[in-house]
């Protein structure tokens, strides 16, 4: 795995439900697919899984889980470094530190917080959870973070913190900026194509999730809600039904929205199409993701924290050194003087 700071990225996935076809679509495939172009670091992010309530060994599970399903989608530990966020303590040590440079205002203007925050029983972390974000990503010296457009903020919050440290306290911290991917099929609930398919829905017979066996997947594809005529037209305004199921078909296979639509006469043969692609996609990856061992994934998890263990501790000394925290050491004679513009520490 290349050491280089060259354009690395950082990804992580949150155990909070199953994962599904909209999940690999937005973020697995991508993470996979910028592995052989970038050094990439991939984690579940289970200490985000703390700030709403949650079942411990559910919580266990589903991080095994999610580590599997990404090495089954393709992700190559060899290549990538994979981990669970816990195993790192160095995440929870470089939290607290960055909160002690982000300001309340800053962490309340966030729109998680905005809108699922603001009760008496709300829990502290979910207001600060954006720092550790910024920890998460400042940890390793990362200088791009793929994300979608609706993430950007927490983002700028990280630039925001890196900047505002390296100017109190001398440049400790790489700033990041954000990248955006090719935007990928936002796709809906096959049970109702006005709501987003998403992993916490775990009832919905509209969700895809990727642990579901084929037959489950076959039938809620077929079951899928269309719309009012009989006619194949892109149009998600006026047939967002139509137009969910074709944004599946592009989706997996890579086809344009309007042509696949032109190729198809019926609502019926639209959705045998989309039988097809989703499981030419989901079928490969079970299989892989059955071969694995929880052992095995543990492992992969625990080599993987113990590669990030070096960089991790460097950069926390490198911040509580900057913040008067540890003794600073002393240079030896004819030691260049570390620069006070860097904004990528080495």
């Amino acid at each position: 795995m290349s050491n280089s700071l060259s354009n690395r990225r950082i990804s992580g996935f949150k155990p909070t439900g199953p994962l599904q076809l909209g999940n690999y679509v937005g973020a697995i495939r991508p993470t996979v697919e910028g592995q052989h172009a970038h050094p990439t670091i991939a984690f579940v992010a289970d200490l985000h899984a703390l700030t709403v309530p949650h079942d411990p060994e559910r919580l266990r599970e589903l991080s095994l889980q999610v580590a599997g399903l990404l090495v089954a989608a393709g992700l190559d530990p060899r290549r990538t470094l994979l981990y669970r966020q816990s195993d790192l303590p160095a995440h929870a040590e470089l939290h607290y530190l960055l909160e002690c440079v982000a300001s309340y205002g800053e962490a309340h203007r966030m729109v998680q917080f905005k809108e699922k925050g603001g009760g008496s029983g709300t829990r502290l972390s979910l207001l600060t959870y954006p720092v550790l974000m910024a920890a998460d990503i400042l940890l390793h010296d990362i200088e791009e973070v793929p994300v979608g457009r609706d993430q950007r903020q927490h983002v700028e919050l990280a630039r925001d913190i890196a900047m505002r440290f390296n100017e109190r306290y001398g440049p400790a911290l790489t700033v990041p900026r954000a990248v955006h991917p090719p935007i990928a099929a936002r796709l809906a609930d096959l049970a109702d194509p006005t709501a987003k398919m998403g992993k916490t829905n775990a009832r919905s017979n509209g969700v895809l999730f990727l642990l579901d066996p084929p037959d489950v997947l076959r039938r809620k594809i077929m079951r899928a809600v269309t719309d009012g005529g009989t006619e194949v037209a892109y149009d998600p305004e006026h047939k967002p039904g139509v137009a969910n199921l074709i944004d599946l078909i592009s989706a997996c296979t890579g086809g344009k929205p309007e042509q696949i639509a032109q190729h198809h006469e019926t609502y019926g043969a639209l959705k045998s199409t989309a039988v097809d692609a989703v499981l030419s996609i989901i079928e490969p990856m079970q299989q892989r993701y059955n071969q694995l061992t929880e052992d095995e994934i543990g492992q992969i998890l625990a080599d993987g924290a113990e590669q990030a263990q070096d960089r991790a501790a460097k950069t926390v000394h490198r911040v509580k050194e900057a913040m008067g925290l540890t003794t600073a050491r002393r240079a030896p004679a004819g030691t260049p003087a570390r620069p006070q513009t860097a904004q990528q520490p080495h």
